[in-house]
């Protein structure tokens, strides 16, 4: 396997920040510090960084924590140079008991890990992924911002005055939503009556409210998967929130090595757990847990709606075994349709 340091002559480490960049220019052969600066997190301090670097002949890499975060502007210029980004986690630091923390120490460290590791990744892409990311977002935190207002609901009308218990009583969450909205206070209503159906009256038009700027970002992202993946949309169990999911995950062709990375980025890539005499896996805990929410979704769908092409066919120990041995192979499943086209 190629290491970076036979491909390139320095590597620019940058630690990134909300109003600054830190960037190391770092020698590929030796690991040596050559040159630092800090600049702004503006279009000139993006473009002062990049002019450091190159005033070096040579070819050179960036390596960047937080490439769709802090960031994000700077990978954003660098790539439209042409130039060569490498997207990094968080670096491994040593202890800090003696204080050696810094940004040109973590830059420093940035570049020298790329440098040590036999694997790289690569940043995600913008455009498409990087508006459904941003329609993912919003609609995660309305339907948060909703289930929390349901929450508020159904504890104010358990400790509400009979009279607002009874009118919701045996009632569903979609009726009491639908009926509460239209409340008016009575004249004669004493004050607690009447502040709890005015904060009852304003949850209840906040959870439909928030319950249509979900459903408008699901509308925007089908849109968006239509025209980039439609056929995503076609496979059994992926719906637009799933599918968007994925795609964000997965970004461009070639940036997984092979499925095995795929699975172990989405958590379901087995982790040998062996001991002696005792040999088995265990489950991966490790990874995207948005994108492996998404392929569970995916396996309790086809399970419960197409079982006749679910590859848990029979069940043998009930719904549960079924997840867990399927889970892998949805995982290749969905990787076949975004990496390969189908």
């Amino acid at each position: 396997m190629t290491m970076l340091a036979d491909q390139v002559d320095f590597v620019i480490g940058v630690d990134t920040h909300k109003l600054t960049n830190t960037a190391a220019v770092v020698s590929a052969a030796t690991g040596g510090l050559i040159d630092q600066m800090t600049a702004p997190t503006t279009a000139e301090g993006n473009e002062a960084i990049l002019e450091m670097a190159s005033v070096r002949a040579g070819f050179r890499a960036w390596a960047i924590e937080g490439t769709n975060g802090s960031g994000a502007g700077l990978t954003r210029l660098l790539r439209e140079r042409g130039e060569r980004v490498i997207e990094l986690d968080r670096p491994n630091r040593p202890g800090r008991r003696g204080g050696n923390k810094s940004d040109s120490l973590d830059a420093v460290r940035s570049a020298r890990e790329a440098l040590g590791r036999p694997e790289l990744g690569e940043p995600r892409e913008m455009g498409d992924r990087a508006a459904l990311a941003v329609l993912l977002a919003a609609r995660r935190s309305a339907v948060d911002a909703r289930t929390a207002a349901q929450r508020q609901i159904h504890a104010l009308v358990v400790a509400a005055p009979e009279i607002l218990r009874s009118r919701f009583r045996a009632k569903t969450s979609v009726s009491i939503v639908a009926s509460a909205a239209r409340m008016r206070v009575s004249p004669h209503a004493d004050l607690e009556l009447k502040i709890t159906i005015q904060v009852l009256g304003t949850l209840f038009r906040r959870v439909l409210e928030l319950e249509a700027e979900s459903r408008a970002h699901e509308r925007a992202l089908t849109e968006i998967i239509r025209a980039w993946r439609p056929e995503l949309l076609e496979q059994c169990g992926v719906g637009p929130v799933v599918a968007a999911t994925v795609l964000c995950a997965w970004s461009h062709r070639g940036r997984f090595r092979s499925d095995g990375a795929f699975a172990s980025l989405a958590g379901v890539s087995p982790i040998p757990a062996s001991s002696g005499l005792t040999i088995g896996h265990r489950l991966n805990r490790r990874g995207d847990r948005q994108l492996n929410r998404a392929l569970h979704v995916v396996v309790i769908n086809r399970i419960r709606h197409d079982e006749a092409r679910s590859p848990c066919l029979g069940r043998p120990r009930g719904l549960a075994a079924g997840r867990s041995r399927s889970s892998l192979h949805s995982c290749m499943y969905i990787m076949k349709y975004v990496q390969y086209g189908g």
